[in-house]
């Protein structure tokens, strides 16, 4: 059997599979072809009972990938839960300019910063660790620490700010003249 015929005769299982763990078409097919990826890399040739080989990496990836998902979404549901909290409470610049954007553009806001800095943020605001203590967890030097979250405070802010001048740029073009 060539991989082609392995492919053709599996695939559709596979992405059924998938299609029903993940609930999501585009995922579904993404994760069909990593795991013919996975197949094709393995010794797949003197695997006995194939089908259930494949559907078993199907459903482990499947898996893997719920589970990315959903931390994600806990972590992002953190970070805006005390963004709330702060902005209740702590009347900082951070926090004023942090209260005029939508639950939305924040969480949009963190998924674009670099991984360095957005676990500084993360370890810094949701797991509430003082500065020594992320230094700890992440081995490296407080100063990098204080740096990195610097960087990723000004960075947000900086969005912020071009995202409320594009807003007001298109309020000027429907004003009364």
């Amino acid at each position: 059997m060539t991989e082609r015929e392995l492919f053709d005769l599996y695939n559709k299982d596979v992405y059924r599979t998938c299609y029903y763990m993940l609930r999501n078409a585009q995922d579904a097919e993404d994760l069909c072809h990593d795991v013919f990826v996975t197949v094709f890399r393995q010794d797949w040739k003197s695997i006995e009972h194939t089908r259930a080989w494949i559907m078993r990496i199907a459903m482990n990836q499947c898996l893997n990938l719920l589970k990315k998902k959903q931390t994600q979404l806990k972590k992002q549901h953190q970070v805006q839960l005390l963004h709330e909290q702060t902005a209740a409470t702590i009347k900082s610049v951070d926090t004023l300019v942090s209260e005029k954007v939508a639950e939305e553009e924040w969480q949009e806001l963190l998924k674009q910063l670099p991984e360095k800095l957005m676990a500084v943020v993360t370890l810094r605001y949701i797991g509430e660790l003082s500065l020594t203590e992320i230094a700890a967890t992440l081995n490296i030097p407080v100063g990098t620490v204080k740096s990195r979250l610097h960087k990723a405070l000004k960075i947000m802010r900086q969005k912020l700010q071009q995202n409320q001048n594009l807003w007001l740029k298109g309020e000027n073009q429907f004003g009364t003249h």
